[in-house]
C-alpha cells in the first residue's frame, strides 16, 4: 500500500510521516522532493519542479520501484498543489495496480502561516529574491480540501495531534490490508 500524505505547506505531512514510520517500522518514507532536487542537478532549475513532466514521471516510477523491491508500505509526504498533477501521479500509481490511500491534511490558513514562519530559514532564491517561506505561503490554497478526489481521507491537522492523525490513518489502512 502507498499512503500519500497531501496538504498545504505546514500542514504536518512530514511530522505525520515520522509518526507512521514509528508505528510501521517496515514502511519506507519516500519524499518526492528529493527527485526534484536531483533533476535540478541536470536541468536548469525552474520555479517549481512539479511543473517538470519528468518529475511527475519519475515520482511514479520511483514509488513503484520502492514498493516493488523495498517495502510493503510506502509513506509519501508531498504536497500536490495542482489538481492535474495529483490526478496524474495518483492515477499512475493506481493504473500500475497500487493500493493508494490519499490523505489530505487540512488546517486553518493562520495555523499554516504560523507553522511555515516558525521553520528554520532557508536562503532566498537568488533568481527571485523570494524566501522558501514566502514561496510556500504563495502556494497555499484555502479551497484545496473541497477539491480532493472521492475516497480521500481529510483530516484536520490543526485539531488533532500527530498521534491522533496516525490513529486515523492506520484505522483507514487496516480494512484495505485485509482485501
Amino acid at each position: 500500500m502507498i499512503i500519500w500524505l497531501n496538504g498545504g505547506f505546514g500542514a504536518g505531512k512530514t511530522t505525520l510521516a515520522e509518526e507512521l514510520r514509528l508505528r510501521l517500522p517496515e514502511a519506507v518514507v519516500y519524499d518526492p522532493e528529493d527527485v526534484g532536487l536531483m533533476l535540478w542537478k541536470w536541468v536548469p532549475p525552474n520555479e517549481d519542479f512539479q511543473d517538470l513532466p519528468s518529475w511527475r514521471e519519475l515520482v511514479v516510477a520511483t514509488a513503484l520501484s520502492l514498493r516493488r523491491h523495498h517495502a510493503d508500505t510506502l509513506v509519501v509526504p508531498m504536497s500536490l498543489v495542482r489538481d492535474a498533477y495529483r490526478a496524474e501521479i495518483l492515477g499512475g500509481l493506481a493504473e500500475a495496480g497500487e493500493e493508494v490511500l490519499h490523505v489530505f491534511l487540512e488546517a486553518d490558513a493562520a495555523v499554516l502561516e504560523a507553522r511555515v514562519a516558525a521553520r528554520a530559514p532557508v536562503p532566498d532564491n537568488p533568481e527571485t529574491g523570494q524566501s522558501a517561506g514566502e514561496w510556500a505561503l504563495s502556494r497555499m490554497d484555502a479551497g484545496a480540501a473541497a477539491r480532493q478526489p472521492a475516497g480521500t481521507l481529510v483530516l484536520r491537522s490543526d485539531r488533532l495531534t500527530p498521534a491522533e492523525l496516525a490513529d486515523e490513518v492506520l484505522a483507514a489502512v487496516e480494512p484495505r490490508r485485509v482485501r
